[in-house]
Protein backbone atom coordinates (compact mmCIF):
# COMPACT_ATOMS: atom_id res chain seq x y z
CA UNK A 1 0.00 0.00 0.00
CA UNK A 2 1.34 3.58 -0.64
CA UNK A 3 2.22 6.03 1.78
CA UNK A 4 0.96 8.76 -0.34
CA UNK A 5 -0.83 9.12 -3.51
CA UNK A 6 -0.65 12.55 -5.35
CA UNK A 7 -3.48 12.83 -7.59
CA UNK A 8 -3.69 16.18 -10.05
CA UNK A 9 -1.73 18.42 -7.44
CA UNK A 10 -1.45 21.92 -9.16
CA UNK A 11 0.10 24.97 -7.11
CA UNK A 12 0.02 28.58 -8.99
CA UNK A 13 1.19 31.91 -7.21
CA UNK A 14 -1.38 34.99 -7.87
CA UNK A 15 0.53 38.34 -8.26
CA UNK A 16 -2.26 40.44 -7.30
CA UNK A 17 -0.51 43.61 -8.64
CA UNK A 18 0.41 42.18 -12.16
CA UNK A 19 -3.11 40.40 -12.68
CA UNK A 20 -0.47 37.83 -13.57
CA UNK A 21 -0.83 33.82 -12.25
CA UNK A 22 2.37 32.19 -12.13
CA UNK A 23 2.33 28.32 -12.38
CA UNK A 24 5.13 25.88 -10.10
CA UNK A 25 3.94 22.91 -11.20
CA UNK A 26 0.29 21.77 -12.70
CA UNK A 27 -1.71 18.45 -12.69
CA UNK A 28 1.17 16.32 -10.89
CA UNK A 29 0.66 12.81 -9.92
CA UNK A 30 2.66 10.66 -7.77
CA UNK A 31 2.42 7.28 -5.34
CA UNK A 32 4.90 6.88 -2.86
CA UNK A 33 5.45 3.20 -1.30
CA UNK A 34 6.92 3.06 2.36
CA UNK A 35 10.57 2.39 2.36
CA UNK A 36 10.96 3.75 -1.25
CA UNK A 37 12.98 6.68 -2.55
CA UNK A 38 12.18 8.75 -4.39
CA UNK A 39 14.11 11.86 -6.37
CA UNK A 40 12.69 14.53 -7.83
CA UNK A 41 14.73 16.70 -10.76
CA UNK A 42 14.58 19.22 -12.88
CA UNK A 43 16.15 22.81 -13.91
CA UNK A 44 15.59 26.03 -11.59
CA UNK A 45 12.36 27.24 -11.61
CA UNK A 46 9.93 24.01 -12.29
CA UNK A 47 8.87 23.99 -8.64
CA UNK A 48 10.55 21.08 -7.36
CA UNK A 49 10.90 22.58 -3.82
CA UNK A 50 7.48 24.34 -3.86
CA UNK A 51 6.33 20.35 -4.17
CA UNK A 52 8.05 19.72 -0.97
CA UNK A 53 6.63 22.69 0.70
CA UNK A 54 2.89 22.13 -0.40
CA UNK A 55 3.08 18.63 0.35
CA UNK A 56 4.48 19.58 3.97
CA UNK A 57 1.57 22.15 3.65
CA UNK A 58 3.67 25.40 4.48
CA UNK A 59 1.75 26.61 1.47
CA UNK A 60 -1.82 25.56 0.25
CA UNK A 61 -1.93 23.89 -3.67
CA UNK A 62 -4.23 25.11 -5.97
CA UNK A 63 -6.07 21.96 -6.62
CA UNK A 64 -6.13 18.45 -6.49
CA UNK A 65 -4.83 15.70 -3.91
CA UNK A 66 -2.13 14.36 -1.42
CA UNK A 67 -3.50 11.54 0.08
CA UNK A 68 -1.66 10.34 3.12
CA UNK A 69 -2.09 6.99 4.87
CA UNK A 70 -0.79 7.85 8.29
CA UNK A 71 -1.12 5.69 11.28
CA UNK A 72 -4.86 6.90 12.22
CA UNK A 73 -5.91 6.50 8.73
CA UNK A 74 -6.12 8.51 5.16
CA UNK A 75 -5.88 12.42 5.55
CA UNK A 76 -5.91 14.88 2.35
CA UNK A 77 -2.96 16.69 3.20
CA UNK A 78 -4.25 19.40 0.57
CA UNK A 79 -7.24 20.05 2.32
CA UNK A 80 -6.48 18.94 5.88
CA UNK A 81 -7.17 21.66 8.72
CA UNK A 82 -4.19 23.16 10.20
CA UNK A 83 -4.61 21.22 13.45
CA UNK A 84 -4.28 18.01 11.60
CA UNK A 85 -0.92 18.87 9.85
CA UNK A 86 0.45 20.02 12.95
CA UNK A 87 -0.04 16.43 14.17
CA UNK A 88 1.25 14.95 11.46
CA UNK A 89 4.15 17.00 11.44
CA UNK A 90 4.69 16.06 15.32
CA UNK A 91 4.21 12.52 15.07
CA UNK A 92 4.86 11.31 11.15
CA UNK A 93 5.76 13.89 8.28
CA UNK A 94 9.40 15.31 8.71
CA UNK A 95 11.14 18.48 6.87
CA UNK A 96 14.10 18.96 6.41
CA UNK A 97 15.05 22.22 4.51
CA UNK A 98 18.53 23.90 3.50
CA UNK A 99 18.10 26.27 6.41
CA UNK A 100 18.08 26.20 10.12
CA UNK A 101 15.69 28.87 11.87
CA UNK A 102 17.16 28.18 15.81
CA UNK A 103 15.32 29.81 18.85
CA UNK A 104 17.29 32.03 21.00
CA UNK A 105 18.72 30.83 23.71
CA UNK A 106 18.52 27.31 22.61
CA UNK A 107 21.31 24.93 22.81
CA UNK A 108 22.67 22.74 19.78
CA UNK A 109 22.03 19.41 21.93
CA UNK A 110 18.63 20.64 23.02
CA UNK A 111 17.19 21.77 19.87
CA UNK A 112 18.31 18.06 18.64
CA UNK A 113 17.26 16.40 21.60
CA UNK A 114 13.80 18.12 21.85
CA UNK A 115 11.46 15.87 19.48
CA UNK A 116 12.51 12.64 21.75
CA UNK A 117 12.17 14.96 24.44
CA UNK A 118 8.50 15.98 24.00
CA UNK A 119 7.75 12.14 24.18
CA UNK A 120 9.15 11.34 27.25
CA UNK A 121 12.27 9.45 26.18
CA UNK A 122 14.68 9.73 28.96
CA UNK A 123 17.65 9.06 26.64
CA UNK A 124 16.73 12.35 24.30
CA UNK A 125 19.94 13.62 24.95
CA UNK A 126 22.40 10.66 24.38
CA UNK A 127 20.71 10.20 21.40
CA UNK A 128 21.14 13.73 19.90
CA UNK A 129 24.94 13.62 21.15
CA UNK A 130 25.40 10.84 18.75
CA UNK A 131 23.57 12.36 15.85
CA UNK A 132 25.97 15.19 16.35
CA UNK A 133 28.89 13.40 16.71
CA UNK A 134 28.07 11.80 13.22
CA UNK A 135 27.40 14.82 11.36
CA UNK A 136 30.97 16.10 12.75
CA UNK A 137 30.01 18.92 14.95
CA UNK A 138 32.16 19.71 17.16
CA UNK A 139 31.67 18.24 21.11
CA UNK A 140 32.68 22.11 22.44
CA UNK A 141 29.77 23.64 20.39
CA UNK A 142 26.89 21.34 21.19
CA UNK A 143 26.35 24.26 24.44
CA UNK A 144 26.26 26.84 22.45
CA UNK A 145 23.67 28.49 20.60
CA UNK A 146 23.09 27.61 16.92
CA UNK A 147 22.29 31.35 16.02
CA UNK A 148 25.78 31.74 16.32
CA UNK A 149 27.28 28.97 14.03
CA UNK A 150 28.23 28.67 10.60
CA UNK A 151 25.86 27.82 7.94
CA UNK A 152 27.43 23.85 7.73
CA UNK A 153 27.56 24.07 11.31
CA UNK A 154 23.83 25.44 11.49
CA UNK A 155 22.64 22.59 9.18
CA UNK A 156 24.23 19.87 10.78
CA UNK A 157 22.02 20.55 13.52
CA UNK A 158 18.93 21.16 11.14
CA UNK A 159 19.92 17.60 10.25
CA UNK A 160 20.34 15.90 13.56
CA UNK A 161 16.96 17.71 14.92
CA UNK A 162 14.84 16.52 12.03
CA UNK A 163 16.66 12.91 11.73
CA UNK A 164 16.13 12.27 15.33
CA UNK A 165 13.03 10.68 15.02
CA UNK A 166 12.00 7.95 12.41
CA UNK A 167 9.10 9.36 10.49
CA UNK A 168 6.73 7.61 8.06
CA UNK A 169 7.42 10.30 5.02
CA UNK A 170 10.44 12.56 4.74
CA UNK A 171 10.88 15.36 2.79
CA UNK A 172 14.21 16.36 1.56
CA UNK A 173 15.21 20.17 0.05
CA UNK A 174 18.64 20.32 -0.91
CA UNK A 175 19.99 18.93 1.98
CA UNK A 176 23.05 18.74 1.26
CA UNK A 177 23.72 21.73 0.38
CA UNK A 178 26.24 23.32 2.98
CA UNK A 179 27.76 20.26 4.25
CA UNK A 180 31.29 18.82 3.94
CA UNK A 181 32.39 15.30 2.58
CA UNK A 182 31.97 13.65 6.09
CA UNK A 183 28.60 15.33 6.84
CA UNK A 184 27.16 14.13 3.36
CA UNK A 185 28.68 10.28 4.14
CA UNK A 186 26.68 10.78 7.89
CA UNK A 187 23.79 12.38 5.85
CA UNK A 188 23.53 8.87 3.33
CA UNK A 189 24.34 6.64 6.56
CA UNK A 190 21.39 7.78 8.24
CA UNK A 191 18.67 7.84 5.17
CA UNK A 192 19.67 4.46 4.24
CA UNK A 193 18.75 3.27 8.23
CA UNK A 194 15.63 5.30 7.79
CA UNK A 195 14.78 3.68 4.23
CA UNK A 196 15.31 0.32 5.69
CA UNK A 197 12.92 1.32 8.55
CA UNK A 198 10.02 1.74 6.17
CA UNK A 199 10.36 5.76 6.08
CA UNK A 200 9.17 7.11 2.84
CA UNK A 201 11.64 9.47 1.36
CA UNK A 202 10.75 12.42 -1.30
CA UNK A 203 13.79 14.56 -2.17
CA UNK A 204 15.88 17.24 -4.07
CA UNK A 205 19.27 17.24 -4.33
CA UNK A 206 22.04 19.65 -5.48
CA UNK A 207 24.13 16.60 -5.81
CA UNK A 208 22.11 13.54 -6.17
CA UNK A 209 25.14 11.45 -7.13
CA UNK A 210 25.58 11.44 -2.91
CA UNK A 211 22.74 9.36 -2.63
CA UNK A 212 23.63 6.14 -5.60
CA UNK A 213 22.17 3.42 -4.49
CA UNK A 214 19.66 4.79 -2.37
CA UNK A 215 17.60 6.52 -4.48
CA UNK A 216 14.93 3.89 -6.27
CA UNK A 217 13.41 6.19 -9.27
CA UNK A 218 13.52 9.62 -10.72
CA UNK A 219 10.80 11.96 -10.77
CA UNK A 220 11.76 14.49 -13.31
CA UNK A 221 9.46 18.00 -13.26
CA UNK A 222 8.93 20.09 -16.23
CA UNK A 223 7.51 23.82 -16.79
CA UNK A 224 3.77 23.68 -16.94
CA UNK A 225 2.09 25.55 -19.29
CA UNK A 226 2.00 29.59 -18.76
Amino acid sequence: MNVLDVRDLSKYFDLHHTGRRIPAFARLNLALQAGEFVLISGPNGVGKSTLLRTLYRTCRPTGGQALYRSALGEIDLAAAADVDISLLRRREIGMVSQFLRPRPRVSALDLVAEPLLDEGQPDAHDRAAALLSDFGLKPDLWAAYPSTFSGGEQQKVNLARALIRPARLLLLDEPTASLDAPARSALRARLAQLKAGGTALLGVFHHPEDMAGLIDRDLPLTPPPA
